[in-house]
Parts: C-alpha cells; structure tokens; sequence
C-alpha cells in the first residue's frame, strides 16, 4: 500500500483572548480555529495569527508550530473523544509527515513557503486550560507527542491540502523526539542536543546549563 502523501490538513488561526480560569482571568492565543483559503505566512506570524506572552511564546524560533494528524487520532484513542485540528493550539495540522522524528534544521517545502524545524513544544499550563485538566500538561509531556515549532525562512502563502516535502535534513540526526526526551526524561542526554548547529539558543542554555550542573555534582 503506498503511503499517504504529507499535506497540510488544516491551517489554525487564532488572537489573544481573555478567558476565566480558576478564579482568575487568563490572556491566551491557544484557541485556534481551521480558516479556509491561503494564508499568509511570514516574518513570525500566519495572518491573522498572534501570540499572547512573547516571553515565552512566538518569535523566529517558535513562528509555526505544527502537529500531527497521526498523533491527533492518538489523543482521541487515548482521551475516548473525536479532538479537532488546532486542538492543541498547532497553527499546522499535517498529515504523513513524520513530526516527532523531525531532525533539527530539517526544512519543509510547502507551497512557496520554507520552513525549518527548530524545536518541540514544552507545554505550559495554557494547554491545562484548553483541554479542561490542569494536569493535561504533564500527560502531552509524557505521551512523546510534542509536535515541533518552526522557524519562517521564505515567506509565502499556504492553504489547506498543499503538500509539505521535505527539502533538507541535517545529517546530526538530533531530532524532536531527542531534544524532547533530554528535557523531559533523560537528563543525560544533554550533551547530545549540541552537536545541532541549527538548535535554537535557549534550548543551547539549556542543556550547557544543565551540562555544567552535572560536572559540578560529579566533582562533588
């Protein structure tokens, strides 16, 4: 059986909005909705796209992020309920595309848009309010299904069912899967994130930091 094409199922948009949450009100942009027709994609943003805390959200290194078809149906097994594109705040829901063992620096053709792989999503409690379960973050962590965030290195339009290939892959090898698993279950790990020219500097900190910790305690 051939496998499916990769294409982009939905594009996800969605603004900063004000929601109540635990007695007290929250700015968030995880509410996105499927929009028809092409976007436009560039600087860091898809038109009509925002985010609500730059601090830690948006910027070149985290302009797109996108997730899986594959993993959706996962979630909807696992949860016992249909979850819809843009559920987890994704600005691209893919379909045969392997996003989970992305490489770093990998870069994706779609339509007259190139994007580059940067990074997975460490997921806040934001997605707690989304999904209705403070303790849903800690269950994505675990589940190995980060998706992964996007640098916009030419700007374009996509739309829904345009075909993603992919252009480029660094031959490190470090993928999401890797960078996801060092932060959040295999310290050790660290090291290995490094050898990815491409990998954003905060996740570089990172892992330096934690590197420096672990030969302090050693020498301990």
């Amino acid at each position: 059986m051939t496998a499916p094409a990769a294409r982009i199922v939905s594009v996800n948009v969605g603004t900063p909005q004000l929601v109540r949450w635990r007695n007290r009100d929250v700015l968030t942009s995880i509410f996105k909705d499927p929009v028809a027709g092409r976007v436009a994609v560039q600087g860091v943003n898809l038109a009509g796209d925002d985010q609500s805390d730059r601090t830690v959200h948006g910027g070149p290194d985290k302009a797109v992020y996108a997730y899986a078809e594959e993993d959706l149906d996962w979630w909807s097994a696992a949860l016992g309920m249909p979850l819809a594109p843009g559920i987890f705040g994704e600005n691209l829901t893919v379909a045969g595309v392997a996003v989970t063992e992305a490489v770093i620096g990998e870069r994706w053709r779609i339509n007259d848009v190139l994007l580059e792989v940067c990074g997975p999503r460490t997921p806040c409690y934001k997605l707690g309010i989304r999904m209705g379960e403070d303790g849903f973050p800690r269950l994505f962590a675990a589940a190995g299904r980060p998706g992964a965030y996007l640098r916009i290195q030419t700007a374009g339009s996509i739309a829904a069912g345009d075909a993603v290939s992919v252009e480029h892959r660094p031959s490190h090898g470090v993928t999401i899967h890797a960078v996801a698993d060092a932060y959040h279950r295999d310290h050790s790990r660290a090291a290995e994130l490094l050898v990815a020219p491409e990998l954003p500097d905060h996740w570089r900190a990172w892992a330096r930091t934690l590197l420096t910790r672990q030969r302090a305690s050693r020498a301990g």
